[in-house]
């Protein structure tokens, strides 16, 4: 069960070949009402600020995930190509603007930083996008993403991407996200650490654990690590309550990242809203689902990913 379960949107992939890296598209050419709350501290974004309930914008037409840190932005450029081929975009006069809010995380340190997903990557997640069941784990976004990096990279494991969705009432809720966290990830329903720093004596060293033990962490580059992902109902919803969504599903990254929302990433949740199914819920159910969802997909992310050389997965410990 995945995002594409929400009528009026597609997903598409696109996983450099010459080092793990890639993007993700959300592709909603019809255009759906959107929202975005920021959280880390350092985020890399585009076309963040027409969001604002206050903002005359109403709808956009994709959101794009991405690695590559700021340089990955690039690859909107792509999905705006791609959409204005197709004549989707915000009628402005004679013209047509593709709204292509993004987000990236930053991936360079795994592999060779100087290939990074570009414009033709854009196009190319856009080429792929479907409404079928997504891959997940190590493609698009989270390609190269790692987690549990506040000990030093050297200890980290391999994040992912992923997604889930729930149907309430006859309306859908789903979420894809990028994990790529300074901190572990924990299974809220079992307590079980699934991912995270790793313990120079084998196993997981539980980062939460350790700093309540006096442990230090190691110096780390503020913005070098990041989640980022999109929330999506097929509810008809209004900008300012899909605002109040992407708000309350960071509960989700809350509940299986620790710690979360620090200086270290620059966490990113965006919201849409495609009013496909006719019919609307009330926002804080909404919202409450929205949280679970993207907790779920966090989970996801991390079992489906498959681990690099010194970068072992969730998969790879018994």
């Amino acid at each position: 069960m995945s995002i594409t379960r929400v009528a009026g949107l597609k997903l598409g992939h696109f996983t450099h070949a010459e080092r793990p890296t890639g993007c993700t598209v959300v592709l909603c050419e019809a255009g759906a009402v959107a929202g975005v709350d920021v959280r880390g501290a350092a985020p890399g974004t585009r076309e963040c600020d027409l969001l604002a309930p206050s903002n005359s914008v109403q709808q956009v037409h994709a959101i794009l995930l991405s690695g590559g840190s700021a340089f990955g932005l690039d690859a909107a450029s792509g999905v705006m190509r791609w959409l204005d081929e197709r004549g989707h975009g915000l009628a402005v006069g004679a013209a047509r603007v593709p709204i292509v809010p993004a987000a990236v995380l930053f991936d360079l340190w795994v592999g060779d930083g100087r290939i990074r997903p570009d414009a033709a990557a854009g196009y190319a997640a856009c080429e792929a996008a479907s409404s079928a069941e997504p891959q997940q784990g190590s493609v698009g976004a989270g390609c190269g993403a790692t987690v549990g990096k506040l000990f030093g990279p050297e200890w980290a494991m391999k994040g992912g991407i992923g997604t889930a969705s729930l149907t309430v009432q006859g309306v859908t809720v789903g979420a894809v996200v990028a994990v790529n966290a300074v901190g572990d990830v924990r299974d809220p329903a079992t307590g079980r650490l699934l991912a995270g720093a790793r313990s120079p004596q084998c196993g997981l060293r539980d980062t939460l654990a350790a700093l309540q033990a006096g442990a230090l962490p190691k110096a780390l580059l503020a913005g070098a690590n990041t989640t980022i992902g999109v929330v999506a109902t097929d509810a008809v919803m209004s900008k300012v309550q899909m605002q109040r969504i992407a708000t309350m599903a960071h509960d989700g990254l809350a509940r299986t990242l620790q710690p979360v929302h620090t200086g270290f990433d620059g966490d990113v949740l965006f919201s849409l809203a495609t009013g496909a199914a006719g019919k609307t819920l009330e926002p804080t159910v909404l919202g409450s689902l929205a949280a679970e969802v993207t907790a779920q997909a966090v989970l996801n992310a991390i079992r489906a990913a498959t681990g690099l050389p010194g970068l072992p997965a969730h998969q790879d410990f018994p």
